[in-house]
């Protein structure tokens, strides 16, 4: 291969962002329980890992972390911690004795914009499906051949597609009736939510790497 075929590396990039994982199910909760404002500053959070994850890429970080399996395991074991984490809270929510309520978009501080920002960073951060695309993408997809051009062009490219699936997510999850769903089985998007996050979590923690 001399040249990097945009379509393949495109179409595989779509399949990867828009297949439910860590950050759909957060944004998910996010835009259902809070609005879309939040659910927004929560996937903008995100996209803003991608960028960083492709910066690392683009300068051989993320391989050497790949092929590095102490670097890697400190990251999936963070990333596992934090999915716990979010799986408590979730689960905490269920069975505490508060009635839920959603949680209105309007007058939101910037404070609490800026933390749902952050948590969609660690959430990417500490995805380890992010480690393997990155660098699966620059040791596979991009030759040796390619201009410098042409791979920030693809990273544009990949990093625009992710945001805007991240936001439709956003978007689509705060609609009215998605909302009035929410509220009414709430207690039950709870408990899926620590139950996926409780799996993912779990699963990152058995991963098993091949050396």
């Amino acid at each position: 291969m001399t040249e990097i075929n945009f379509t393949l590396v495109l179409i595989a990039s779509f399949l990867a962002v828009a297949s439910p994982g860590p950050a759909t199910l957060a944004i998910a909760g996010t835009s259902m329980g809070q609005g879309r404002l939040t659910g927004a500053a929560l996937a903008t959070g995100i996209s803003t890992g991608s960028i960083i994850w492709a910066c690392l890429a683009a300068l051989g970080l993320s391989a050497i972390m790949y092929t590095n399996v102490w670097l890697f395991e400190m990251m999936r074991y963070l990333g596992a911690g934090y999915l716990l984490f979010l799986a408590y809270k979730s689960a905490r929510s269920v069975f505490s004795n508060k009635e839920l309520a959603i949680k209105s978009s309007q007058g939101k501080s910037s404070s609490s914009l800026k933390s749902a920002y952050l948590k969609g960073v660690a959430i990417h951060l500490t995805n380890p499906k992010a480690i393997f695309f990155f660098a699966s993408l620059y040791a596979i997809a991009i030759p040796a051949t390619a201009s410098i051009e042409d791979v920030l062009l693809l990273n544009a490219l990949i990093i625009s597609q992710g945001f805007l699936v991240f936001q439709c997510y956003a978007f689509i999850f705060s609609i009215g009736r998605v909302r009035e769903f929410y509220t009414r089985m709430q207690r039950a998007f709870e408990t899926c939510f620590a139950a996926a996050f409780g799996f993912a979590g779990f699963k990152i923690l058995t991963l098993e790497l091949s050396q």
